[in-house]
């Protein structure tokens, strides 16, 4: 059965309005994607790498809070379903939100130090998961091996630290 999600307005407020994975979203709604960024002590990021069937590419956690969840209890369902660890106790920190004509979205960061013999990738998802540095993100996204999207998160987070001191 297809998964029940929630609209929202262009505000970025949930309303009573709801849709099915899949569904057409109705003019002057938006679905909600979350997004998080995971950077360890020494300053490297995870990402993960989507299965072919789903681009192949690589990316951060994310997806689509369902029906109900708020955009925080979505983040902390997909790092669950896709990487297999308990985020419920992590400081979210919102960096970025807004709705871009397609979708609303929140991007959060979070600073976490993981073993990555700790995590289990649902496999119909993703293929692997691996610590980046800047700079190899920085060559990533020169090169286009980031699509257009998970290159403006990337270059938002750095932004973001930057302008924060999180260096």
């Amino acid at each position: 059965m297809a998964e029940l999600r929630d609209l929202y307005d262009i505000n970025s407020n949930r309303t009573d309005k709801t849709y099915y994975k899949g569904d057409p979203i109705p003019e002057g709604y938006y679905p909600m994607v979350v997004m998080v960024v995971i950077r360890n002590s020494k300053g490297e990021f995870l990402m993960q790498k989507r299965v072919e069937s789903k681009g192949g590419d690589w990316g951060v956690t994310g997806g689509h809070p369902k029906s109900g969840e708020t955009p925080i209890e979505g983040i902390i369902t997909e790092v669950k379903e896709e990487l297999g660890l308990d985020f419920s106790n992590e400081n979210f920190i919102e960096y970025d939100s807004g709705c871009d004509g397609h979708d609303c979205y929140k991007m959060y960061f979070v600073t976490k130090d993981i073993d990555l013999k700790d995590i289990i990738i649902q496999e119909e998802e993703l293929t692997e998961v691996r610590w980046f540095t800047m700079e190899e993100l920085d060559n990533m996204v020169k090169t286009g091996e980031l699509n257009p999207n998970q290159a403006a998160c990337f270059e938002k987070v750095c932004n973001y630290i930057k302008n924060t001191n999180l260096c």
